[in-house]
C-alpha cells in the first residue's frame, strides 16, 4: 500500500454516525470585574471588563459536551476550528489535535483549547467518567497558591508591605504557596523590596514566587530581580523581561547567574516551542495551559514531555480543565489561583450552576481545591446567564 493511501485511509477512519459532530455554538460573553482597575490592578471599587468564550458540542447521537474558557481573541480561531470538526468523530480528539494543529499552522493556536476540552468534557459525559477519570488520574485534590494582581498606587497592593500584609492573610485562609505580580511601570525598586519583606514575613511558612510578566526592560532588572529572590529563597521567579521568554539564551544565562529556579513559558505556544525552550536549557519548570496550550489534549502532551526531561511542569491560571489534568499528572506542584488581592476582586467567569468556585476563599483549610467529581468537567454551566452576558454568538452546523 502506498504511502498516500495510508494517509487517506487514517484520515477516513470508520466511526459510528451517531458519533459524528453535528453542531458548535461558541459565545463570546462580557462581564464586569468588581474591584479590578484596567491593565489588572487591585483597586477598591474600580470596575474593568473581561470576555471569554463558552463553547458547546452536539453529535449526532446526542452527546453533549462543553466549556468555558479562552480569550476574546481567540474567536476567530475557534469559530475556524468548528468549521473544520463538523462531521468528524467527536471521539477522536488525537486526529482532531493534528488537524487543528496543522490548520493553524500560521497561528498561535489559541483559538483550539477551549474546542479540545469541550470534547473531552462530550467524551467523560459520554462514557459516565471524569476528564481525571479517562487520563488515569487519582488525586483528588489540588494544593494551591495565591497568584496576586498588579501592584498600583492607590490600589489594595500598592506598596511591599500590602504584599506581605496580603500573603499574611491568605496564609490563614490555608494558602501554602504565594506569588507576587509586582508593578508594571518597568522599575525594580518596589519588586525588590517586596520580595524581601515577603522573604521576612511569610518566607518560613509559604512557597514564594515572583512572576514579571515579561515587563522588565534589560537583562539588568531581571538579573537585579533574581538576585533578589535568591536571597528570599523564593521557589521559582517567572517570565523576567520583555522579550516574552522567547530568548532561551538570555533566560540560560540568566539561569547561570542565580540561583532561583525561572519558570517561562506562559507565552509559548504548544508542545514544540516549548520544548525547544528546555532543551536549550533557557528554563527550570515547564509551563502548560489548558487554554492556551491546544487543550487538555496538548498540556498532557507538555506533561509527559516534562516528565520524560525530569522536570516539573506547573499549570497556569486556575479552572475545572486544568484540575483534571493535574489530576493525572505526577511531576506539578502547586494550582494557581489567579487573580487575587485585598480588595477581593475575581476575574473568574461567573457562569457555574453547580458550586463550583475559584474564589480566594473557597480554599480548604489544607491550601487545597477539590478535583470536581461526575462525568466529563464535573461543572454544570449557568447558560441562561451566558447567553445573557453574550457579546455575540456563533453557530455551526
Amino acid at each position: 500500500m502506498s504511502v498516500q493511501a495510508v494517509m487517506a485511509r487514517s484520515e477516513t477512519h470508520a466511526f459510528e454516525t451517531t458519533d459524528r459532530i453535528e453542531k458548535i455554538e461558541i459565545t463570546l460573553f462580557s462581564y464586569p470585574m468588581e474591584n479590578v482597575a484596567r491593565g489588572g490592578i487591585d483597586c477598591p471599587g474600580a470596575i474593568s471588563e473581561r470576555r471569554r468564550l463558552a463553547v458547546q458540542i452536539w453529535t449526532a447521537g446526542g452527546a453533549v459536551g462543553a466549556y468555558v474558557g479562552g480569550q476574546a481573541n481567540s474567536l476567530a480561531q475557534s469559530v475556524l476550528c468548528a468549521r473544520g470538526l463538523l462531521g468528524k468523530d467527536a471521539f477522536a480528539r488525537e486526529y482532531i489535535y493534528e488537524q487543528i494543529r496543522q490548520h493553524l499552522r500560521k497561528e498561535d493556536r489559541m483559538g483550539a483549547g477551549a474546542i479540545d476540552c469541550a470534547l473531552w468534557d462530550l467524551a467523560g459525559r459520554a462514557h459516565g467518567l471524569s476528564v481525571a477519570e479517562m487520563l488515569g488520574g487519582t488525586k483528588t485534590k489540588v494544593k494551591a497558591y495565591a497568584s496576586t494582581w498588579f501592584g498600583g498606587d492607590g490600589g489594595g497592593l500598592s506598596s511591599p508591605g500590602a504584599y506581605a500584609d496580603f500573603a499574611e492573610e491568605c496564609h490563614e485562609l490555608g494558602y501554602q504557596a504565594f506569588k507576587i505580580h509586582g508593578w508594571t511601570d518597568g522599575g525594580t525598586e518596589r519588586d525588590i523590596a517586596a520580595i524581601r519583606l515577603l522573604g521576612e514575613r511569610v518566607g518560613e511558612k509559604m512557597a514564594l514566587m515572583h512572576d514579571a510578566a515579561c515587563f522588565f526592560r534589560t537583562f539588568a532588572d531581571a538579573l537585579a530581580i533574581g538576585r533578589a529572590c535568591d536571597d528570599a529563597e523564593f521557589f521559582w521567579f517567572e517570565d523576567p523581561y520583555s522579550d516574552g521568554g522567547l530568548s532561551a539564551h538570555a533566560h540560560r544565562r540568566l539561569r547561570e547567574m542565580v540561583k532561583t529556579p525561572l519558570l517561562i513559558g506562559e507565552h509559548l505556544r504548544g508542545l514544540e516551542l516549548h520544548a525547544n525552550l528546555v532543551l536549550s536549557d533557557g528554563t527550570d519548570f515547564v509551563r502548560a495551559d489548558p487554554d492556551f496550550d491546544m487543550g487538555i489534549t496538548g498540556t498532557m502532551k507538555l506533561a509527559r514531555f516534562a516528565e520524560a526531561m525530569g522536570l516539573d511542569v506547573e499549570l497556569h491560571a486556575p479552572g475545572p480543565a486544568h484540575r483534571h489534568c493535574m489530576a493525572a499528572i505526577r511531576n506539578t506542584n502547586f494550582y494557581e489561583l489567579s487573580m487575587v488581592g485585598p480588595s477581593k476582586g475575581s476575574f473568574n467567569a461567573p457562569v457555574y450552576a453547580c458550586g463550583y468556585s475559584d474564589d480566594l476563599d473557597a480554599v480548604a483549610s489544607d491550601g487545597t481545591f477539590p478535583v470536581p467529581e461526575g462525568p466529563g468537567l464535573g461543572v454544570t454551566y449557568d447558560w441562561e446567564r451566558i447567553h445573557a452576558l453574550a457579546v455575540e454568538t456563533v453557530v455551526i452546523q
